[in-house]
């Protein structure tokens, strides 16, 4: 991916957010719907907002061809609405929505974490997984939140795929897709993401040590942020819980 950045444009009712250009490739419309994807969990493509497909193609230097497809996958995934010849908007979520998908994210992951440090995995198999909680740090770093999310995903889709269990996986992606962390901006202009971001790194020194206990608590933690110090608008209960872990 190439990481030239163009300055965002307001025209009319739209606008057109900061997104990644690419370079010509043969996965260019799955990379665009990655992109597009964490795009929207990120906030950088709001809900009331129209968004056309030759204007997001714009910014990312390609044809408006593969961004309206991609953008027509992320329909049929429930992230985004078509508006009859206007274009697209972002699937607008309730608190209540938004809760419940954690809540379910909660029951899934954090039981599965735990049985993965108790089965054991082979350190290189880990190792492989560094360079994925590396890479989310240093978006962090570059306050580049759609690789932050996009790779964030990356890791615990892979690291949940060590269960063997694909149903348990997509399930865990689609709930994750439907996530909307809007505080990461906030957060990373204060330099606070990369605290939360090494908690990565941390679960897997977890995993490789066999502390089952320890992987289930970090766990349980680092979902917390979903709803509390990553969301635009912390609610009460979850900075109370965020300050009891720190």
């Amino acid at each position: 991916m190439t990481v030239r950045r163009r300055k965002a444009m307001t025209e009319g009712d739209q606008i057109t957010p900061v997104l990644p250009s690419f370079s010509p490739r043969r996965n260019l419309r799955e990379e665009i719907i990655e992109t597009l994807r964490g795009a929207v969990i990120s906030g950088q493509l709001r809900p009331g907002v129209v968004y056309s497909a030759p204007s997001l193609a714009e910014q990312f230097g390609v044809s408006s061809t593969p961004v309206r497809e991609a953008m027509l996958d992320l329909a049929r995934e429930g992230l985004v609405d078509i508006v009859r010849n206007k274009g697209f908007r972002v699937t607008e979520l309730s608190d209540a929505d938004l809760d419940d998908i954690t809540h379910l994210r909660a029951l899934i992951e954090i039981p599965t974490v735990r049985r993965i440090a108790e089965a054991g995995v082979d350190p290189a198999v880990i190792e492989r997984l560094r360079p994925l909680a590396t890479a989310i740090e240093d978006a962090a770093r570059r306050q580049d939140l759609i690789a932050h999310v996009t790779i964030d995903m990356e890791f615990h889709l892979t690291l949940l795929g060590l269960t063997g269990n694909s149903c348990l996986v997509e399930t865990v992606r689609s709930l994750r897709s439907r996530s909307r962390i809007y505080g990461l901006k906030i957060l990373a202009e204060r330099d606070e993401l990369i605290p939360s971001s090494h908690e990565h790194s941390q679960l897997l020194d977890l995993i490789r040590t066999g502390d089952a206990d320890g992987a289930e608590e970090l766990m349980r933690r680092h979902i917390s942020h979903v709803r509390g110090i990553w969301a635009e608008v912390p609610a009460a209960e979850d900075v109370e819980d965020e300050d009891c872990h720190s």
